[in-house]
């Protein structure tokens, strides 16, 4: 396998300090020889939501991960079920495809967020969901104006929305350096882990193999089927879908070289805050939040009174750039919310998150393989989207179900091939400049 990072980010250490639960260790290994009808290769949200539709509809299907179901992004992530999924806002969407595909896709998040519902429901999966909807939150005067405009869009598609003010954020208990707020009445936040988790059972329980340590290091199209090699044995397929997100190689298959990005997201979790302790920085809301930064803050008050905050950056990922990223997250966190400085902060991890060069999410064929498919790309928000897009790759994949116009454009390469993280360093550069301007 040839990974992009250090070889660091693809130990279990920068997860080390998750405050999510590990996934469970009672997947087997591949081992042998064994045939499927689907193979799945990624055990995050979309490669688990693919074979639990699989399975429902009693196909024969095994799925592949390198670690365990979960261990990724989908394990560790900042729990927030809620629109997003593309790099780019709506509006850039309906200049790059047209107000149809850009509506379409809106239509799609909405259904993406009310799927994950409907899953923990189905499966009485308990993931500790909370919190009515998100709050926007203007880091400058001016975010507010965008603010308006956003409430205007999602009203199009039956989201309902309100627009508070300073006075009335710190009413609602979300006081901060803030110049108001934009309540999104959809979406709640979860336990990823334990939802993840969930998936994986579900899956199981519905007829899908599962194995865990087998990383997939080889697959070749061979007699109108797939052949994928792990270390100890090799599965035959008869068909493909590719959910490895921001944990790809770039030969597994030498089609996905350049055209993934991964980048990493940074989280912090505090010991459980008192009563006083929240009153005392004026946030008592359980509201999942993130503010109007390029380069975003998103935070939360959990249900048992910790606090989670977390930031997209990092260029590297050895030792010493994550304990750099570590104090660079409680400055921040310090800075905006100061009456907790003296707070302990037992629990920080990291992981990928995953970009496309055309900063659009993709459920798209693999070019040349007939049967193959790549479902992967969330931006940094695939809790819903994933699930609804690895449900919809199975959909098509045994019924040519439709893909909505702004996900199914083929997967583009990055300009600099295996050299492309260069073009982190300027583009979280300059995001850093526009946020602070």
């Amino acid at each position: 396998m040839r990974r992009i990072y250090e070889p660091h980010a693809y130990t279990d250490m920068p997860r080390a300090g998750c405050f999510w639960a590990p996934p469970p260790a009672d997947y087997p290994a591949l081992e042998g020889d064994a045939q499927a009808e689907f193979a799945v290769v990624g055990g995050g949200y979309a490669g688990l939501s693919a074979a639990l539709e699989l399975a429902g509809r009693g196909a024969s299907v095994m799925l592949l991960d390198a670690k365990a179901p979960g261990w990724g992004a989908s394990g560790r992530n900042g729990g927030f079920c809620c629109l997003g999924g593309a790099g780019m806002e709506h509006d850039d969407i309906a200049r790059k495809l047209g107000h149809a595909a850009a509506r379409e896709y809106l239509l799609t998040q909405r259904a993406a967020v009310e799927l994950v519902a409907e899953t923990l429901e189905t499966h009485a999966i308990d993931a500790d969901t909370h919190s009515d909807g998100e709050m926007v939150l203007a880091h400058r005067p001016r975010a507010v104006a965008g603010m308006q405009h956003e409430a205007r869009i999602l009203g199009s598609v039956g989201v309902e929305t309100r627009f508070l003010t300073p006075p009335e954020l710190a009413k609602q208990g979300m006081a901060g350096p803030f110049h108001g707020g934009l309540h999104v009445r959809l979406g709640f936040g979860l336990d990823p882990a334990k939802y993840a988790h969930g998936l994986a059972r579900a899956a199981q329980a519905a007829g899908a193999d599962i194995r865990g340590q087998s990383p997939v290091t080889h697959i070749a199209q061979e007699a109108g089927g797939f052949v994928l090699t792990t270390p100890r044995g090799r599965l035959t397929a008869r068909r493909l879908i590719l959910a490895t997100n921001g944990y790809s190689s770039e030969d597994v298959p030498d089609w996905m070289a350049g055209r993934y990005l991964p980048l990493q997201s940074n989280i912090i979790v505090t010991r459980p805050l008192s009563a006083d302790e929240r009153a005392a920085a004026g946030w008592t809301s359980d509201i999942m939040a993130y503010d109007s930064r390029i380069l975003l803050h998103y935070f939360r008050l959990l249900p048992d009174g910790r606090f989670l905050f977390g930031r997209r950056g990092a260029l590297t990922a050895d030792a010493r750039a994550q304990e750099k990223m570590r104090e660079k997250l409680i400055a921040h966190f310090h800075a905006m919310f100061p009456a907790w400085r003296g707070v302990e902060v037992p629990h920080f991890w990291s992981g990928f998150v995953n970009l496309a060069y055309d900063r659009l999410p993709h459920v798209a064929p693999i070019d040349g393989w007939d049967g193959a498919w790549a479902a992967m790309a969330w931006h940094g928000n695939g809790v819903a989207l994933a699930s609804w897009a690895g449900r919809q790759t199975a959909r098509v994949a045994l019924d040519g179900a439709h893909v909505p116009a702004a996900m199914a454009r083929p997967l583009p390469r990055f300009p600099l091939g295996g050299h492309r993280r260069a073009l982190l360093y300027a583009a979280l550069g300059w995001y850093a400049l526009r946020d602070r301007l």
